[in-house]
């Protein structure tokens, strides 16, 4: 079963990510000082998570866990 939206989102807070003000609807914006770009996450906090979204917050937080 997918994870939903505020769970990804739960768990780039946890690793140091940031929300940046801005964006359009529900196109969510975070950044972390050591990794280069930032993560956008769509879609309501209810919705269930894309593969995608998934596997870039997955790597997003691993890269800055390393």
């Amino acid at each position: 079963m997918p994870r939903k939206i505020r769970q990804l989102i739960t768990d780039l807070e946890a690793a140091g990510f940031a929300p940046v003000e801005g964006g359009k609807g529900s196109h969510r914006k975070f950044r972390h000082p050591r990794f280069a770009g930032s993560v956008i996450l769509s879609g309501k906090a209810g919705e269930d998570a894309q593969h995608y979204q998934e596997k870039q917050v997955y790597h997003a937080i691993r890269e800055v866990t390393q």
